[in-house]
């Protein structure tokens, strides 16, 4: 029998090196670390790691490990009731400046790191937290966008003199009343200029009328923008919660999965990453006895009437004169005087420039700071203008609990939604269901493993104990190449695995197969074994490309778990297949390769 030629030799072993260097990482455990980063500073801070190392020495705890890194300072603890108490220290010493989140990493030595052999991650089902799904209601961006066109309409009709007796919004679109020919067409050439998305055309039903529509493409970049924008503000938002690692991704056209592992307090998650909270500063209108109760029905076309916390109600401006869009930062915080919860708004320049003309152009009236939620519209405070206002710091007092406080600035800081969403789908799993859920996937796993091996072991003898040493390394083969993938293992990705264990030994199958075929046929051992594995290579190979084909059109048309398990599959029937033939082979090589003549093979 001829030797296996070396090449194939050399791409075995350099692949058995590259399988055990990328899945050790997976052996090592867990240390729970609490990770500590500034929310402003564009980078942390070498002092970073020694203030927070003084922090927990004064406290009485210790860490096992600590290190600086793009994310901020991680401080290893021996278990997770150190941990705890550690965020806790930590996070009251250091305040709203800084986020203090739990998380946990390998204790695998840091040199399989700088080669990028990290472990896989687990996912929600496997180590706990808890998964929301999110619709977006896109139609409201759209509504909200034909709002501002009305007011921009308006304002520019105003300002090139074009003559007409209304502007306002009909459904869909932005209705214009205009007195002649002459002053419609003034006014559609203008508006063509000044708005690229915006349709005009004459209307059908009513003369005098122009009407004013959003383009498609406008009204799909719209749309799409408002989902983005909202998934980039929930990003924003968990973060700020103390989650180490959160997922935030976009499924479909108007949907947003949230993935928060190891959180503990899912009740206010699910609050902060529902709500909808903008801060405006509006004008009050005050003239003409506006404020009687018997007149809030009654609002004026560019007024409405909102209430005011702790009572009562005020009428002011639709339209808002600086909005939320501005800020660039909110703190909470308590007053010097009375030590009272209020909230410091910062301002961009421009924001701050605004500012400052608003109120040097209207002292002596009434300013209203308006808290826009999804399903509430208040007044938190309306004092009087006493004079400039300058330097684009706000500070907010209303009533507010130090919770609400802290939730709001939260929700401040990290921006207005762009489209108010809805929670269609949320999963909680506890970290001790986590842990049984692995247990139990891997005991799986392990138990497929033994019972193909006993039965390839008694049914094709030393055939099947090779078949059954290819099977384990692939298994180590598609652990490494995940690992590389930094891929997040699942549930449905375990069952991928166990899947790929039973069509990998498929092919094993097909080849002793053939080669007992061979031998009844009279080939002698060392021909029926080369016959064996050439015949049968264009069956596994035919198998196992149209499995590849339906593993793709799960990853390319599926999304979440069942891209998750479309991803292991296809990298199993690629493992798969080096390891049934080439690996498989070379160690039939290693083990009848050695003489000339061969002269009988155990296959049963």
């Amino acid at each position: 029998m001829s030797r296996y030629p070396v090449w194939k030799l050399l791409v075995i072993v350099a692949a058995l090196l590259f399988g055990a260097v990328y899945t050790l990482p997976n052996l090592y455990p867990d240390d729970p670390v609490v990770q500590v980063s500034p929310r402003q500073a564009d980078a942390p801070q070498p002092a970073l790691l020694g203030q927070v190392e003084r922090v927990l020495q004064a406290a009485g705890l210790a860490s096992t490990g600590a290190t600086l890194d793009a994310s901020g300072a991680r401080l290893r603890f021996a278990d997770t009731d150190a941990q705890q108490r550690a965020r806790e220290v930590l996070q009251d010493a250091l305040g709203a400046s800084h986020v203090v989140a739990l998380g946990f990493v390998s204790a695998a030595p840091p040199q399989f790191a700088a080669i990028g052999a990290l472990p896989l991650y687990l996912g929600l089902d496997l180590r706990g937290g808890v998964h929301f799904l999110l619709e977006v209601n896109a139609q409201a961006a759209v509504d909200r966008r034909i709002d501002r066109h009305v007011a921009a309409v308006r304002a520019l009709l105003r300002e090139r003199g074009v003559h007409y007796s209304g502007a306002a919004r009909a459904g869909a679109a932005i209705v214009v009343r205009l007195p002649g020919t002459a002053e419609r067409l003034r006014a559609r050439n203008e508006i063509g200029i000044a708005f690229a998305d915006l349709a005009a055309h004459e209307s059908e039903s009513e003369a005098g009328e122009l009407r004013l529509t959003l383009r498609p493409e406008a009204e799909r970049r719209i749309r799409q923008s408002a989902v983005e924008q909202n998934a980039q503000i929930l990003r924003n938002r968990v973060n700020a919660l103390g989650v180490a690692e959160p997922v935030v991704t976009q499924q479909g056209d108007d949907r947003i999965a949230v993935q928060l592992p190891g959180l503990q307090d899912v009740a206010r998650a699910k609050e902060l990453i529902g709500r909808t909270a903008m801060l405006e500063i509006r004008l009050v209108h005050e003239e003409n006895g506006a404020q009687d109760p018997v007149q809030a029905g009654k609002t004026a076309f560019d007024t409405e009437v909102l209430p005011l916390r702790g009572g009562g109600s005020i009428r002011v401006r639709r339209s808002a004169a600086l909005a939320g869009d501005r800020v660039i930062d909110a703190q909470p915080g308590f007053d010097p005087n009375d030590n009272s919860p209020n909230i410091t708004i910062v301002l961009d320049p421009a924001g701050a420039r605004i500012f400052r003309d608003l109120s040097r152009e209207n002292v002596g009236t009434r300013m209203a700071v308006v808290l826009a939620e999804r399903d509430r519209t208040e007044v938190i405070m309306a004092p009087k203008i006493l004079g400039e206002i300058a330097g684009g710091r706000i500070v907010v007092i209303g009533n507010m609990s130090t919770r609400e406080t802290s939730d709001l600035s939260l929700l401040v800081r990290s921006g207005s939604l762009a489209a108010p969403m809805a929670i269609i789908e949320e999963r909680a799993i506890g970290p001790s269901l986590g842990q049984e859920n692995v247990d139990r996937g891997f005991r799986s796993v392990g138990g497929g493993l033994v019972a193909v091996a006993v039965f390839m072991t008694v049914y094709y003898r030393l055939m099947g104990a090779i078949a059954v040493a290819a099977l384990a390394l692939n298994l180590l083969l598609l652990v490494a190449l995940l690992s590389v993938m930094q891929a997040t293992l699942t549930l449905p990705g375990i069952a991928a695995i166990a899947l790929t264990l039973g069509m990998a030994i498929d092919a094993n199958v097909l080849i002793n197969e053939r080669i007992r075929e061979e031998l009844r046929w009279g080939a002698p051992a060392a021909v029926a074994l080369r016959a064996g594995y050439d015949r049968a290579w264009g069956t596994i190979l035919d198998s196992n490309v149209t499995t590849l084909i339906a593993g793709l059109a799960l990853f390319a048309f599926g999304s979440g778990a069942v891209r998750g398990f479309a991803v292991v599959h296809c990298l199993g029937i690629l493992t798969s297949l080096f390891s049934a033939v080439l690996l498989s082979r070379g160690i039939v090589d290693l083990v009848y390769g050695r003489g000339r003549d061969l002269q009988r093979l155990s296959i049963g």
